[in-house]
């Protein structure tokens, strides 16, 4: 039994390792952990307290995938429901679909009975507010008169977005990934994130595309990635450490083919991208371009989760 996630899944590590231990699934497992990094507040990347669209909304994104059935569900640009992450379960579990977005998902959320709340917190909505007065001109949104004014601001996402250095220190970047190995060998893989800070309306990342923010499957084995996900969409890489698995590599060999891929698109985006994976044996990795970059494993043997340093990789 191992669960692995990115660095700010330490705050639900545990809790993801207890449901193992309690002999519940690895979708079990990711989906408690998960829950726990979405009701944490001082994580601007996810849930509760993630930073909002340019229009001050805060979106969210999930995924999960069960690499014994290869089933899976995830939600997009969703408002109001704190955990993305059981609502992409649900969609799996209770719906035909494999995707939902906007009012279709926050609909579904509602019929299903799950409740709403304003995940818009003081300190991200102080972060909105410091955007916007950094704008030339400078905006206040307390003095627009009505949300077509507002939208008006539109083009200042597009325009950062379009000028964005990955590799600058206030370089926008979360999602918190968990992959979990159960004591059946079964694998599975959660992804939850509030977005692009500050993005354009409608923006979607590869967090709610299967294959792209993650993918499991028992044989060959799980992936999840962090980072921009324009990059990631384009060469579904998650996807791509499996299928290298399946074809004879080693994970090390896998994760490097993986991410080269992201490296040929020439995209400065690429720079900003961190992926982790688990293999049916239990083995584990993580590989970034971005420097200095961990991530964070516990297995059914260890009584803390350790940090380990994720291996980087260079344009």
């Amino acid at each position: 039994m191992i669960v692995v996630s990115t660095a700010n899944g330490t705050a639900g590590i545990r809790e993801a390792m207890a449901v193992l231990r309690d002999g519940g699934s690895a979708l079990d497992a990711v989906e408690a952990g998960t829950r726990r990094v979405e009701l944490n507040a001082r994580d601007h990347t996810v849930g509760l307290g993630g930073l909002p669209n340019i229009l001050g909304e805060v979106r969210l994104d999930a995924s999960i995938m069960d690499g014994h059935t290869l089933r899976a569900g995830a939600v997009g640009s969703v408002r109001g429901i704190l955990h993305a992450v059981t609502l992409a379960r649900r969609v799996m579990e209770q719906s035909p679909h494999v995707l939902l977005v906007a009012d279709g998902a926050e609909r579904f959320a509602r019929e299903i009975g799950m409740a709403e709340q304003d995940l818009l917190t003081e300190q991200a909505a102080a972060r909105w507010r410091e955007r916007l007065a950094n704008r030339q001109p400078p905006v206040d949104p307390d003095g627009i008169a009505g949300r077509d004014r507002l939208l008006e601001l539109v083009g200042d996402a597009r325009d950062s977005m379009r000028g964005w250095d990955p590799a600058g220190t206030d370089a926008p970047h979360g999602t918190v990934n968990f992959l979990a190995l159960d004591g059946g060998g079964n694998l599975a893989s959660a992804v939850s994130t509030s977005g692009y800070p500050w993005g354009y309306p409608g923006r979607l990342g590869d967090s709610p595309i299967i294959g792209a923010g993650g993918y499991a499957d028992n044989r060959w084995g799980a992936a999840a990635s962090t980072g921009t996900g324009e990059v990631v969409l384009r060469t579904l890489t998650t996807r791509s450490v499996v299928l290298y698995l399946r074809t004879g590599m080693t994970l090390d060999q896998a994760m490097r083919a993986a991410l080269s891929d992201l490296g040929a698109l020439n995209d400065p985006l690429a720079g900003h991208v961190a992926v982790i994976a688990l293999t049916p044996s239990g083995r584990h990795a993580g590989y970034a371009y971005r420097s200095g970059e961990h991530y964070v494993y516990l297995d059914g043997a260890m009584a803390e989760p350790e940090i380990a340093a994720m291996v980087q990789m260079r344009l």
